[in-house]
């Protein structure tokens, strides 16, 4: 007579041990708004956060070093999109020996039903997970790239009409123009360089007037282009601004703008999207800032 009671299958799972205790520990913090003021007096840390919308959950995510870095990162990103309703977030202060396990995977893993839910919860994909939320500037090889009809870039295009009243007024050089605006605007703006383009070198010395008063993103690089010699053309991409001496068509783009004799004219993109997919995440960099996007200080 056989009797197998003294032996059993055990398995031990410790990521959705972790992942229940990040889940609960989360869920016991009321969101607050995601604006400078909250997140200034933020203590530095690493650790996990979520972001709500509306009240609803839309992003998972982790910093490696620095919670308000990163937050402050997303919060510059999202004051230059046509978001509407209040973004909020909650975030959790870790163990530095709890980063190898990816937390913000657990969490995710979580939501989406990787792992039981204890909570009873229905599993749920949160939408700015795995849509390009987090990513940086993708690069200048991938500018005629179709956008995935999915990605937040796509869902939420950078705001053209934004107003701006930083912009120092007077006559200045173009590429002084230029670094201010990257420096500053809550998206990027990338801009043939000056160390690869005599072009550049010699263009970006002429001057333009600058008004004192308030002005859009859209009217800022119209000035720009006005103040280049016929041939260069500034264009909108879905999440980011370039300029360049080209005379191109970019399948997803908004609009781009090229001068032709006394005039800028403004020309609609086509704003195609490829199908959607899932996007990968970049690996975190955030903390001590984003990737470099390729530009430098121009002297003039």
């Amino acid at each position: 007579m056989s009797n197998t009671n003294h032996h059993a299958e055990f398995k031990l799972s410790i990521t959705k041990a972790l992942a229940d205790q990040l889940s609960a520990a989360l869920k016991k913090l009321t969101p607050a708004p995601l604006t400078a003021e909250v997140i200034d007096v933020l203590p530095k840390g690493p650790g996990v956060y979520q972001l709500y919308l509306d009240g609803q959950p839309v992003y998972v995510g982790k910093a490696s070093k620095s919670l308000p870095t990163r937050l402050r990162k997303h919060y510059r990103k999202l004051s230059g999109r046509p978001i509407t309703g209040e973004v909020s977030f909650v975030c959790l202060y870790l163990e530095e020996d709890l980063e190898a396990s990816a937390p913000e995977k657990m969490l995710l893993g979580k939501y989406e039903g990787k792992y039981e839910r204890a909570d009873g919860e229905p599993a749920q994909k949160l939408p700015w997970n795995n849509n390009g939320f987090g990513n940086n500037d993708p690069g200048r090889r991938r500018d005629t790239s179709e956008v995935a009809a999915n990605h937040f870039d796509a869902l939420y295009p950078v705001n053209l009409d934004l107003t701006i009243d930083w912009l120092t007024a007077g006559v200045r050089p173009v590429g002084k123009v230029l670094t201010e605006l990257k420096d500053n605007l809550p998206y990027n703006l990338r801009f043939e360089q000056p160390k690869n383009s005599t072009r550049a070198r010699h263009d970006y010395k002429l001057n333009v007037e600058v008004p004192s008063h308030p002005m859009t993103v859209r009217a800022a690089l119209q000035l720009v282009v006005g103040a280049l010699p016929e041939g260069w053309q500034g264009t909108a991409l879905p999440g980011y601004l370039i300029l360049y001496y080209e005379n191109t068509s970019y399948n997803s783009a908004q609009c781009w703008w090229r001068r032709s004799g006394s005039e800028v004219i403004e020309t609609p993109g086509p704003a195609l999207f490829a199908p959607a997919t899932d996007i990968v995440e970049e690996p975190d960099e955030d903390d001590e800032g984003s990737r470099d996007n390729g530009n430098e200080e121009i002297e003039t």
